[in-house]
């Protein structure tokens, strides 16, 4: 059974993720996920990740530009 804390886990463990990575990762269904990744970012454990400049500066060539406009989670920075 899927539960906040092992989605944190996961994060914590991947780094950086998106929801459907998630969700096929924990056979969960996505609008499942997505509600949990967001609880998360509510309460201040997550952060979503600015994926609109790429880490490899190649996405106008990428073949799979539709992954770009996916959200990404990483743990929060505590300040």
């Amino acid at each position: 059974m899927i539960n906040l804390l092992k989605v944190r886990d996961a994060i914590a463990l991947n780094g950086r993720t998106d929801a459907r990575s998630l969700s096929h990762q924990f056979s969960a269904p996505l609008p499942m996920v997505e509600a949990m990744l967001k609880q998360l970012v509510i309460m201040g454990k997550l952060e979503e990740v600015d994926t609109s400049s790429c880490l490899s500066g190649g996405c106008k060539q990428c073949p799979e530009t539709q992954k770009c406009d996916t959200k990404a989670y990483q743990l929060a920075v505590k300040k």
